[in-house]
């Protein structure tokens, strides 16, 4: 039986590994970003290149997106070159980006009315998850679309959950990246207060991630941490935009979120520092300024530079 020919629009942290695996997996791929080196990567393992998202659209069965906001989504997939341009009905569009989940229902509704079956499919896992193929996928949409689908969601990750209808999987990212975005805030704080204190970083790292506080954050990303690798799984500009949506999304359904918007102020503050391009871990630094010391054995300095 032939495989679907995969339309891919985005091809950056997270889209260039995700698309990699595809092409691996044996799918036929259709390959669009705004710069070009990725997509000529991608088109030396046998990629074909397109000019626009609604070329993309026009040549493949599947089309997914991997976008940083909302506004990239609004742009490439309804506008006069964009994803409902081109595509095809029977066809499916996939979201993967994090956006707000009103623009997911809409996205959906477009769709609908042009016979295409659309998902909201963002992920969580970092690059680290693009790279191995095990992201975890929270997916919004019809349960014959997710269906469908499935196969192809089966190459990108290991946890994939069906959540519920149009929106529903943007609904659910907005939740992860408030826990995400706290935890890392308290794995900042207690390393921060273990320093001051006189305590070597890498013992307090040790003992909690073999107890209760034990974390995805430090399972992922504590020896960089200590080693002041902050190069971008997650850049801290990305998910202050998410904790955006989330407030938004508190503010729609009428969910109190007291600690979300502490932290949301904390990510505002990496990025007025300059540090929005750094790993969400990065917050750190935030921290460390507020306390006027460093944690970790790594020489690159806070900013990041």
């Amino acid at each position: 039986m032939r495989k679907e020919t995969i339309g891919f629009i985005g091809l950056g942290i997270m889209g260039r590994p995700m698309a990699r695996n595809l092409l691996q997996a044996g799918y036929s791929l259709v390959a669009h970003n705004r710069s070009r080196e990725p997509v000529e990567e991608l088109s030396a393992l046998g990629a074909q290149p397109a000019r626009s998202p609604r070329e993309v659209a026009g040549r493949s069965d599947v089309v997914i997106t991997m976008l940083p906001d909302s506004p990239d989504v609004e742009a490439v997939v309804l506008g006069a070159d964009g994803v409902m341009a081109g595509i095809r009905p029977g066809s499916i569009f996939i979201d993967m980006s994090t956006v707000s989940p009103t623009v997911a229902i809409r996205v959906a509704q477009i769709g609908a009315e042009r016979g295409v079956g659309v998902l909201d499919a963002p992920v969580s896992g970092g690059d680290i998850g693009a790279q191995k193929g095990t992201l975890t996928i929270m997916v919004g949409g019809h349960e014959e679309t997710f269906r469908r689908a499935l196969p192809v969601f089966e190459v990108l990750g290991k946890n994939i959950v069906h959540c519920g209808g149009p929106g529903a999987g943007q609904t659910v990212k907005a939740c992860n990246q408030v826990l995400v975005a706290v935890t890392i805030a308290g794995v900042a704080e207690a390393l921060v207060l273990g320093t001051k204190a006189g305590v070597d970083p890498a013992k307090i790292v040790q003992v909690l991630s073999g107890g209760l506080g034990r974390c995805g954050v430090l399972e992922n990303r504590g020896e960089r941490i200590l080693n002041r690798d902050f190069g971008p799984g997650f850049r801290g500009r990305l998910h202050y935009k998410d904790l955006r949506i989330a407030q938004a999304a508190g503010q729609a359904f009428g969910a109190v979120l007291p600690v979300t918007a502490l932290v949301h102020e904390l990510f505002k503050q990496m990025t007025l520092m300059g540090r929005g391009e750094m790993d969400h871990t990065g917050l750190l630094t935030v921290i460390e300024s507020l306390s006027q010391t460093h944690v970790g054995n790594g020489k690159q300095d806070v900013a990041g530079e």
